[in-house]
């Protein structure tokens, strides 16, 4: 297997002299030659992968896993590098495995903005347990165990955990766990209560309808509570069903005009 040294011309150490080998790669058909060839390029380049993928370990994934996708993107970059352009294999290749990065982030990392603070706390969570897995025999470390090995507060443990989970955020069309008929997420949601908007005139009357004849509150609490017609009303009483609604119509103008009274 051929050693291929750094050329002057390249700004960095780990770019080796491959224009020669690429050269000989174009001009090769399919077969065990060619993949012989392209995989001695890829590994003389895959210290510069590594190198680049070195600048992304701490934004919260594992280096391994950094060294992987770099990988890919150079892969990608030998497998669509032209030399008849004319441009050195390294400018072609940065941008190339760079961007593998950077979409392994947008697709694999958070969805939403997440605090540095957070960040940071999920990262010495996950290097503590990794630490700790061997030491507890196979089962999951617990939050004060962690803590003390990561010198971390049990409340700082807490949130770093819930940040391993948090990396992608659920659709709210997305089918509910165990649902059998299409409940979405969106259904399991609260909303605001409508009543909620009567709460402040619900008690500027109060005291009001409180002060009012017994007979003219029952009228009241039955059209608007009971939801009750006024000749329903009126023959449960045993009255006209126009003298109801003229005593509907005076306690609700009486109750009105105290209420604004008081807030004038």
């Amino acid at each position: 297997m051929p050693t291929y040294v750094s050329a002057r011309h390249h700004p960095h150490d780990d770019a080796p002299d491959t224009a020669e080998a690429f050269r000989r790669l174009v001009t090769l058909p399919a077969g065990p030659r060619r993949d012989a060839l392209r995989d001695e390029i890829v590994e003389a380049w895959l210290p510069m992968a590594e190198r680049l993928a070195g600048r992304f370990r701490s934004r919260g994934e594992s280096y391994e896993d950094l060294r992987q996708v770099a990988a890919l993107g150079l892969v990608k970059a030998v497998d669509r590098y032209d030399p008849e352009r004319g441009n050195a294999f390294e400018s072609y290749a940065v941008p190339t495995i760079t961007g593998e990065i950077k979409r392994h982030f947008r697709d694999h990392m958070w969805t939403l903005h997440v605090p540095r603070r957070v960040q940071d706390l999920r990262n010495r969570v996950r290097f503590a347990c990794q630490d700790l897995s061997q030491a507890v025999s196979g089962r999951r470390p617990t939050v004060a165990e962690i803590a003390e090995h990561a010198r971390m507060s049990e409340e700082d443990v807490q949130v770093g955990l819930e940040a391993l989970e948090s990396f992608t955020a659920l659709s709210l069309d997305a089918e509910f766990p165990g649902s059998e008929d299409g409940y979405s997420l969106g259904d399991v949601l609260g909303a605001p209560d409508p009543a909620l908007d009567t709460v402040v005139d619900r008690e500027a009357v109060k005291e009001r309808l409180a002060a009012l004849p017994e007979r003219e509150r029952a009228i009241l609490y039955m059209r608007f509570f009971g939801d009750m017609t006024q000749s329903r009303i009126a023959e449960q009483l045993g009255i006209s069903q126009m003298h109801v609604s003229r005593l509907i119509s005076r306690c609700c103008d009486r109750v009105r005009e105290q209420v604004m009274r008081e807030v004038a």
